[in-house]
This record gives C-alpha cells, sequence and structure tokens, in this order.
C-alpha cells in the first residue's frame, strides 16, 4: 500500500455532506430537467473547471437512470461555462438489466436570454458493487514520492498561475518531476503526477473521479506551453468503487499536434487499484512564435 501517512490533518466531511456535494446538487423541476447555480468556488481563472461541471452532469444522469454508478461518460465542451444559474435536461436512451444509457446537457442563458448549451454527454450507468473481483492487468501504480515530499499551491511563494478558486477546494500534492514549469524550467515530457483528494477530506467516490481526471494542471505546461488549455472532449471510465484515502492521478500527453494535445489520465485508490481512467482532446493556446503555431 502507498505511504499516505503524511497526508494533512483535516476536518473530514463525509460523501453526501461535503462542498462538493453541495455544490454539485441539483433541484428537479420536472422529471429530466434540473436546476442548479454553478458555484464560482470551482472556476480556472473565469471558467467553470470542466471535471466540476461533469459530475454536475454526472449526478443529473445518476438520478434520470435507474442506475446510479457512471461506467462510462464522453462529454463535448461545445462553449466556456460561467458561474451562475444553469440548467441540465436528460434523456433517457436505453435501460436494461446491467446498464442503462443517457444523454444531457447543460445549458445557460447569454445577455439576451437565449438558452446556449455548453456540454453535451452521453454515458452509460451500472452497479459497480456487483461487478465481479476477477482483475487480470499489466498496469501499474504511479511511482511518486509521499505526500510530505510533494508540493501544493500553498508551497508556492505565489499562487500558482490559472489555478484560482478551484486550488481551494482540492487537496493536492505534486510530484515534483513534474514542477519544472512552475519553476519557469519545463522538463518537456508531457507529464503530471499528483496525490488528490478534496480540502474538506470527504473520501472519493464514483462521481469525485470525473472531478479527478480534470483537476491537475495541465499536462502542456511541462512541454513548455503556458496559458488556458480548454478542453474538447473528455471520455471517463470508471472501473470500481474507490476506497477511502487518498487518491493518485497520473496524467500523460505523447502527442501535441495542430494546436490540439491529448491527455490520458490514470486514478489509483488507496488500495493500489485502477479505479478511473480518461482521455481528453484539449486546445493548446500556442504563440505565433511556436513551433508548429499557425501563421
Amino acid at each position: 500500500m502507498p505511504e499516505a501517512a503524511s497526508a494533512p490533518t483535516v476536518t473530514r466531511a463525509t460523501i453526501g455532506d461535503s462542498e462538493f456535494d453541495r455544490d454539485t446538487a441539483l433541484t428537479r423541476r420536472e422529471p429530466g430537467v434540473y436546476d442548479i447555480d454553478l458555484s464560482a468556488g470551482w472556476t480556472i481563472i473565469s471558467a467553470v473547471n470542466g471535471g466540476y461541471l461533469l459530475a454536475v452532469l454526472g449526478r443529473a444522469l445518476a438520478d434520470a437512470l435507474p442506475h446510479s454508478d457512471p461506467f462510462t461518460i464522453s462529454a463535448h465542451y461545445l462553449t466556456a461555462s460561467q458561474p451562475g444559474p444553469a440548467v441540465v435536461r436528460t434523456d433517457v436512451v436505453r435501460t436494461g438489466r446491467t446498464l442503462s444509457t443517457g444523454q444531457a446537457s447543460l445549458l445557460q442563458y447569454d445577455e439576451q436570454g437565449r438558452e446556449v448549451e455548453r456540454i453535451r454527454v452521453l454515458a452509460s450507468y451500472g452497479d459497480l458493487d456487483s461487478l465481479p473481483d476477477d482483475v487480470r492487468t499489466t498496469a501499474k501504480p504511479p511511482a511518486f514520492p509521499p505526500m510530505d515530499q510533494c508540493f501544493g499551491p500553498e508551497d508556492g511563494p505565489a499562487p500558482v498561475s490559472g489555478s484560482s478558486a478551484i486550488a481551494d477546494r482540492l487537496m493536492l500534492k505534486l510530484d515534483p518531476a513534474t514542477l519544472g514549469w512552475a519553476l519557469g524550467r519545463p522538463s518537456g515530457k508531457g507529464e503530471m503526477r499528483a496525490w488528490f483528494g478534496l480540502a474538506d477530506g470527504r473520501d472519493p467516490d464514483p462521481l469525485s473521479l470525473l472531478l479527478a481526471v480534470d483537476a491537475l494542471p495541465p499536462t502542456a505546461f511541462e512541454i513548455g506551453i503556458s496559458g488556458w488549455v480548454p478542453t474538447v472532449e473528455l471520455t471517463v471510465h470508471v472501473r470500481c468503487r474507490p476506497t477511502p484515502g487518498p487518491l493518485r492521478v497520473s496524467i500523460t500527453t505523447r502527442n501535441l499536434a495542430g494546436g490540439f494535445l491529448e491527455e490520458d489520465a490514470e486514478v489509483w485508490d488507496s488500495a493500489d487499484r485502477l479505479v478511473a481512467q480518461s482521455r481528453q482532446l484539449a486546445r493548446a493556446r500556442l504563440s505565433r512564435s511556436a513551433p508548429g503555431s499557425a501563421p
């Protein structure tokens, strides 16, 4: 089992009674339609974090479908979401004995009061507790230092650029080997690794895994690209229910081309189990002088 005894002492919130749960809670207006006030506490610069938004939509689908656990969820991010009122509309595509499939959209209103779709997702849900215990894998947990040898935003002389409000709601301890960008010396490798949890001590569950895959600084920082890296598409596979304790998140990028890059994430729980995987396509805002940038 990984060494995590050095985790910060916090007053632990419980699942269902934490800031994350309150800020992803929806009010059912009618069957399949939900209202929510997107919290400014989960913003990066001024836009709402994509993982938080995916958890909001994931919670709506858990209510709309007969199964409660996300197995796979794919989201297309159409426009940047802002803090404030939003509507989530869900549709049941198919229900079965072991899996149910649904789709959902999150919408906000522009200055003229017109609806603007921010995200559209398609997801299949099931019961994680019913899955067999048989695991055959070549995947191995990421190797990085114990938590007391890793660093979070609070350890720097100034707030990490782009971290904004969301940093106060997370327990992030980054592997020093992936922190060259913060010192002005990016490694050139598209890697980011961190211990991950919620700041109030709430244990992970399937919904919080949707946040975990999109909560670390972008791997683009270690490639030498700064600034916002907006998500175009994100697919998450939840493999099993995580055990209590901090998670380890490892994200890699192997290819930046045409101004787009992929991020492959693995999330491991305190029992050394691979509990979630994801891939996202993101856009890198290249400068005019950057190699391969558009004229």
